[in-house]
């Protein structure tokens, strides 16, 4: 099974900034999302996450007997976006990406490329989650793109989803590809 874990929150998050490729620390939220996320889970056979700390700090929080980093399943590149609250940025901006996928802020990344990036990775990871549970914890966009891979998808339905702090996503590895099995679970479960 390959489970995609969003990372736990850190103060951007709870302010509301784009993070990017900032590397931000868990809060204290954050720290105990990853706890409960863990938790819910369980012990796993491998943890892959990205290589910003948030992401590692919430990686650390599984019982795994393998850990990596992949720097494919890093945030989106905002560019010299990382960090602005997201009342700030221009609505040009957020239109510009929803008309075209491969726009990218100056300086910054378009969806399509990170969707050739994640795809690659979970490509790779594929055959040893047909066998065993492996953890990817990384971000908003890269779990999108999971999303888009695990469903054969376009990069035009990122913007019809949300993903929320510590969420799960478990795609099942069978031999005619992935199959998603839930999106967006979260852990401590969120009350109505």
């Amino acid at each position: 099974m390959l489970i995609v874990v969003r990372h736990g929150r850190t103060e951007a998050n709870a302010t509301r900034r784009l993070q990017g490729r900032l590397d931000l620390p868990l809060d204290e939220v954050g720290i105990a999302q990853a706890a409960a996320v863990a938790a819910r889970i369980g012990p796993v056979d491998r943890v892959v996450t990205s290589p910003l700390l948030r992401a590692r700090q919430t990686g650390d929080a599984f019982e795994a007997a393998e850990r990596d980093v992949d720097e494919r399943i890093i945030e989106i590149d905002y560019g010299p976006l990382d960090g602005t609250p997201l009342t700030e940025v221009p609505s040009s901006v957020w239109e510009s990406w929803r008309a075209d996928p491969s726009w990218a802020p100056p300086g910054g990344e378009s969806l399509t490329a990170v969707d050739e990036r994640v795809h690659r990775a979970l490509d790779d990871l594929a055959a040893d989650a047909a066998e065993r549970d492996v953890v990817v914890v990384s971000h908003v966009s890269p779990i999108k793109s999971a999303l888009t891979w695990a469903l054969g998808v376009g990069t035009e339905v990122t913007w019809r989803t949300w993903v929320a702090q510590a969420a799960i996503m478990r795609i099942a590895i069978s031999p005619r590809g992935p199959v998603l099995q839930t999106f967006n679970e979260t852990a401590p479960p969120v009350s109505g």
